[in-house]
């Protein structure tokens, strides 16, 4: 149940943008009267999810194969890759949720004047970001809960949520200040990521690539046991555990310090706070 949360929230926020791109390019074409080249998005965009879905049943499949110390340093390099797909995500779409829409019609625009092909890549690209990091960073999440389907109900929960939010903006029967929601929505994945980080690292360190498995920095297994409803809270929505050695918790307080720290620090500028991104019935 726990790590439903925290997988809804990575297909939540993964899949909002995704469905912003699209509502953006779907929007572009449908305001300057370009409908026949709606069908190039969409191939691009069923393009980039196909992808994304055997990236993910690859990473899976190649996983499944591998014995046990193999499988421990497979799971844990790919969790580090998924902390640093997040963390790239986070800062990226903070920097960039005031002009994406801007970006995305000036591409688009130079693809309707090229041809079909050219249209495809720019949908396929857009949306092919975030569709590689949440496969990567769903599986490093999926692997943490073991032989637990939370979270895929809680990625399909957040990515159906996602898709209702991009359509209704679209329609414009809802306004979403993007930015606040990126910010608060990549506060929350900073302190999934960390988790993810810490779990990498263990696996790393049982696979024998690390030192210091047997050099614990705490033992909560009396007062705060990973199965009571507290510690599967714990563990669900941050990877806690109940055994975490000193390189997983200093590598937990180091991320999230300074993390946290650059990504909430008030950026220079002396542009106007930032507002909803229009994507119905804005200007060319």
């Amino acid at each position: 149940m726990n790590f439903l949360i925290s997988s809804a929230l990575i297909g939540l926020r993964e899949g909002l943008e995704a469905a912003l791109v699209v509502s953006i390019l779907v929007a572009y074409l449908v305001k300057t009267e370009r409908r026949e080249s709606l069908r190039w998005v969409w191939a691009g965009v069923a393009a980039a999810v196909l992808l994304s879905v055997a990236v993910g049943a690859l990473v899976t499949f190649t996983s499944a194969q591998l014995g046990f110390e193999a499988q421990e340093t497979f799971g844990g390099v790919m969790s580090l890759i998924a902390v640093a797909f997040v963390t790239g995500m986070i800062f990226w779409m903070r920097s960039t949720a005031r002009k994406i829409s801007g970006e995305l019609r000036g591409k688009l625009s130079d693809a309707v004047a090229i041809g079909p092909v050219a249209i495809i890549v720019v949908a396929f690209l857009s949306v092919g970001r975030e569709g590689l990091e949440t496969a990567v960073f769903f599986y490093a999440t999926a692997q943490s809960a073991g032989e637990n389907s939370g979270p895929l109900i809680g990625f399909l929960i957040g990515i159906t949520v996602a898709v209702a939010l991009g359509w209704a903006i679209y329609r414009g029967a809802l306004k979403v200040n993007l930015t606040k929601f990126f910010t608060v929505t990549g506060v929350l994945l900073i302190f999934v990521a960390a988790g993810v980080l810490g779990y990498g690292l263990h696996d790393l360190q049982e696979a024998g690539v690390l030192p210091g498995l047997r050099d614990l920095a705490f033992d909560l297994s009396g007062p705060v046991p990973e199965d009571s409803w507290y510690g599967a809270l714990l563990k669900g929505l941050f990877n806690y555990s109940a055994q975490t050695t000193w390189l997983q918790a200093v590598a937990w307080i180091a991320y999230v310090a300074i993390t946290l720290t650059v990504f909430l620090w008030p950026k220079r500028s002396s542009a106007p706070s930032a507002t909803p991104v229009p994507v119905q019935g804005e200007a060319p």
